[in-house]
């Protein structure tokens, strides 16, 4: 199983003058720290106009500023935008691109198309047609990646015969995600091929999820030149040794889900079908904020201790089947200084242990 760091650049207010810097720069650093401390990959969103809850708008500058940083830790853009007035796929492709080669090959690409009204209001894009231009828009990224020059003709876009560059360092491409917390949006990564972010954070949610996807992909027809078999489920991580780091931990939990919550209200209450999801997802009756504390410390995607408890809680998330774990850990109020701890005793304590479980599997439970 996988370890991997996940960014929104979170800051609760009251903010100082230096705030927004001083986020940036201490991800920055703690991405440093787990490059050193064999984390796998790092993944940044893209969200705009969500305040307090992502600052992160421009993922393609600070991956490029992480990927001169770093050595071995993959630069995971998690995820870019697609629908066109986010991003035009050509724009997509050529900054992609770019960051490859600036990372040296290590870019993992993942794409997806928005699931919040003031993003999508404020960027104008149509809800029941952003499927539609994610799809659209991933197979013009991929045609401008290849050898021979690109020309489109798709329902929503034309785009006449161009030689797009940069291209990728990585052949035939970066390995392909999408990012979901649709039901139906993990038989289409399957059917496409595609690994999954995965942003459901209910356990029975999940367990269906990964059946879903693993169904799917035994058959896919993949958009890009291989397949892509992994799932990658969220964590929100705090490792440490003293009851402080479970009071943090569980309640930066706790104003990130409640934050979640707030954000997603918009397309809850409007007409689209194409969200009709979150109808069911979101409980207003049962909200994170009023959660006991006791419930979130036992939520099985909130792991928060030292690492025995870590371990113990990553386990039964690894019997769910999953490939990856994305840890959230630069959430709330947690401080800087914590965030590394947990980075620091991940990388001396819990991925050795789970690494020692894989070399010391059977072959056959390795195949399967």
């Amino acid at each position: 199983m996988k370890f991997s760091l996940v960014y929104e650049l979170q800051m609760p207010k009251p903010w100082g003058p230096t705030t927004e810097r001083d986020i940036y720069m201490q991800a920055l650093e703690q991405i440093k720290l787990a490059d050193e401390m064999g984390f796998d990959i790092v993944w940044n969103v893209e969200h705009h106009f969500l305040t307090e809850y992502s600052h992160s708008s421009a993922p393609e500058v600070f991956l490029s500023a992480v990927a001169q940083h770093t050595k071995n830790i993959r630069i995971g853009h998690g995820v870019v935008l697609l629908p066109f007035n986010y991003n035009h796929p050509i724009r997509a492709a050529e900054k992609v691109a770019a960051l490859d080669i600036m990372s040296n090959g290590r870019v993992e690409f993942g794409s997806g198309r928005s699931t919040t009204a003031i993003e999508l209001g404020g960027f104008g894009v149509n809800p029941d047609e952003s499927r539609e231009q994610w799809e659209e828009g991933l197979e013009v990224v991929l045609k401008a990646w290849q050898d021979a020059p690109l020309k489109h003709q798709g329902k929503h876009l034309t785009i006449p015969e161009r030689e797009v560059w940069p291209k990728p360092i990585q052949k035939p491409h970066p390995p392909l995600w999408m990012a979901g917390t649709a039901p139906d949006t993990f038989r289409v990564a399957g059917n496409k091929g595609l690994g999954v972010l995965c942003f459901q954070l209910a356990p029975d949610g999940v367990i269906q999820a990964v059946k879903t996807y693993r169904a799917a992909i035994k058959d896919a027809r993949p958009v890009g030149k291989f397949i892509n078999n992994q799932f990658a489920s969220l964590a929100m991580t705090l490792c440490g040794h003293d009851r402080e780091t479970v009071t943090q931990g569980v309640e930066a939990a706790r104003w990130f889900l409640q934050k979640v919550v707030e954000i997603l209200i918009g397309l809850r209450n409007t007409e689209t079908n194409s969200y009709a999801y979150l109808k069911d997802m979101i409980d207003m009756a049962h909200q994170p904020k009023d959660a006991s504390f006791a419930d979130l410390d036992a939520h099985p995607f909130i792991i928060a201790g030292d690492p025995d408890k870590c371990i113990r809680k990553l386990e039964v998330m690894e019997t769910y089947g999953m490939d990856q774990i994305i840890c959230f850990s630069q959430m709330g109020r947690i401080p800087h200084a914590r965030v590394m701890d947990s980075i620091r005793l991940y990388g001396t304590e819990i991925i050795p242990h789970f690494r020692r479980q894989a070399a010391s599997a059977p072959k056959q439970a390795l195949a399967g």
